[in-house]
């Protein structure tokens, strides 16, 4: 077992098993996660809404250290959509103050642990403050180069494209003949980030929702009927050790080896 996870896995346990299983030289350079089923989960507890936001955020704080210790470059979490403005507004203020809250205690840590906070999205919605705090951490945290958490806040992948083609037609001098897949993706909110390898779905739901629409083009997916809120290091794993089992032919006839 790699030496960061001896402290991190209970020997004997299910994740153990799941560990060993791993082929640590063909795990994924990027994992993006919807983390769905938070109002669910609570309901299902006769708990409020933000409760099961609440214990949702452990459950980011358990992946983020699972992705550093297995070696995995970069985590992408769907944090707020565009469409969650049609929550109610009470519930929507409450998600902001949490993020502003975990960012304020959470930046000694990132800056620990050599972790990288980016923000895709459009910013222009975000409540001031939360803004601000995203800024703030985004700067003390640029130069690290562990692990790189990408927030997806007030995000949608429509927009995401649409927001690229007018940033190309408000050009001057732009020779159309030049654009391809690779200049394309310069103009997206992920510039110089890879596309994911892995992208995991929690909650039952078998829908892509509106989230990064250009880069999942040949990302696995795996789909677990497990509330946000209870997925912790063992669903990561498991997902995985199914990620490995796949064949990743992109568009060919001949598994390919991981790029990582």
């Amino acid at each position: 077992m790699r030496e960061d996870l001896k402290d991190f896995i209970k020997s004997g346990s299910e994740e153990e098993l799941l560990v060993n299983q791993l082929d640590f030289s063909r795990l994924p350079r990027h994992v993006a996660v919807i983390m769905d089923g938070n109002g669910r989960w609570a309901k299902k507890r006769k708990l409020p809404r933000i409760e099961g936001h609440r214990t949702g955020a452990k459950s980011v704080r358990e992946i983020v250290e699972t992705c550093a210790r297995l070696g995995i470059k970069f985590l992408t979490l769907y944090a707020f959509s565009k469409e969650n403005w049609k929550r109610p507004k009470k519930e929507v203020a409450t998600l902001w103050k949490l993020l502003e809250d975990y960012l304020k205690k959470q930046d000694k840590v990132l800056v620990k642990n050599q972790f990288r906070l980016k923000v895709i999205g459009q910013r222009e919605a975000i409540p001031v403050s939360v803004k601000k705090e995203l800024e703030r951490v985004e700067e003390l945290t640029k130069d690290n180069n562990n692990l790189t958490i990408i927030l997806a806040l007030n995000y949608g992948g429509r927009d995401e494209i649409m927001d690229a083609v007018r940033k190309i037609c408000e050009e001057k001098d732009f020779d159309m003949n030049s654009l391809d897949e690779e200049r394309f993706s310069q103009y997206l909110y992920t510039n110089h980030l890879p596309d994911p390898d892995l992208l995991i779905r929690t909650s039952g739901e078998l829908r892509i929702s509106n989230f990064l629409l250009w880069q999942i083009a040949y990302s696995e997916i795996w789909f677990t009927k497990v509330f946000w809120p209870d997925f912790r290091k063992k669903q990561m794993l498991q997902a995985l050790v199914d990620y490995q089992k796949r064949e990743r032919r992109f568009g060919d006839i001949y598994p390919h080896e991981d790029l990582n």
